[in-house]
């Protein structure tokens, strides 16, 4: 593999160790009504993005009749985004 790609491969992890860490840390800590809705409301949409993807992943595997296939890793990575892209959202919408 050349090392261009690795270096890519590299930054894109530590990108979404970074996410995951973020995902965690905001989900964990306390604080206060305000911070706790932007959190509730980013993870409600965030579940729905999550289910809404697997729902939809279960019907195309159905209609091929193909057995299921889902990388974990590649699933916590897209939970990860969409929850960052929530939390942004609504700390901007409700200050924060």
């Amino acid at each position: 593999m050349p090392v261009t790609a690795m270096i890519f491969l590299g930054v894109f992890l530590a990108i979404f160790a970074i996410l995951d860490i973020i995902l965690l840390v905001s989900l964990l800590a306390p604080g206060d009504e305000r911070n706790q809705i932007i959190a509730w409301k980013a993870s409600s949409l965030t579940l729905l993005g999550t289910v809404g993807s697997l729902i939809l992943e279960v019907i195309e595997n159905f209609v091929r009749a193909q057995p299921m296939s889902i990388n974990p890793f590649v699933h916590l990575e897209v939970i990860a985004i969409i929850y960052f892209i929530f939390l942004l959202y609504y700390r901007k919408r409700y200050g924060g």
